[in-house]
């Protein structure tokens, strides 16, 4: 296993990255569609509609490029187990990918509530947690980038 990754080693981090912009892409989306679902009214054409896009891109798109994500940077991270030793910025950064991950799982959870028609939150509720991911792709690449600690 060990070669097959070494010989692939470029092929997964391009796949890892190309997975990793499509999943940033849904998780940035997905909060914004909210904020429109919680500003239509219940049961309105508008609504049934957000429910359909906001259902294709999480299954379709964000989940699918969140499970490669996991796969290929677990490959890389394979690749190089001497990263998870005395390596402070690979730690930190497994840390905010799980929070990210996180995220991502209470996005789901909001769609089924939208799906129910049970939302209880504000518009600005959906744009102030609009911001988290954009915070933790922040950490998240100054830590694979500059590896400060």
């Amino acid at each position: 296993m060990q070669d097959f990754v070494a010989t692939y080693y470029l092929w997964f981090k391009a796949l890892h990255l190309i997975a990793l912009i499509s999943w940033m892409a849904g998780i940035f989306y997905l909060p914004r569609l909210f904020v429109y679902h919680a500003e239509a009214e219940k049961g309105s054409e508008l609504s049934e509609t957000l429910k359909i896009m906001e259902r294709k891109l999480l299954k379709i798109i964000m989940n699918p490029a969140m499970i490669a994500t996991w796969v290929f940077g677990l490959l890389l991270l394979h690749s190089n187990i001497g990263l998870m030793t005395g390596q402070g910025w690979m730690h930190a950064k497994l840390l905010l990918v799980v929070l990210m991950s996180g995220f991502h799982g209470y996005l789901a959870y909001t769609r089924k509530v939208f799906l129910r028609d049970e939302n209880k939150k504000s518009h600005k509720f959906y744009r102030k947690i609009n911001e988290v991911p954009t915070l933790l792709m922040i950490a998240i690449v100054i830590l694979a980038v500059v590896k400060p600690f």
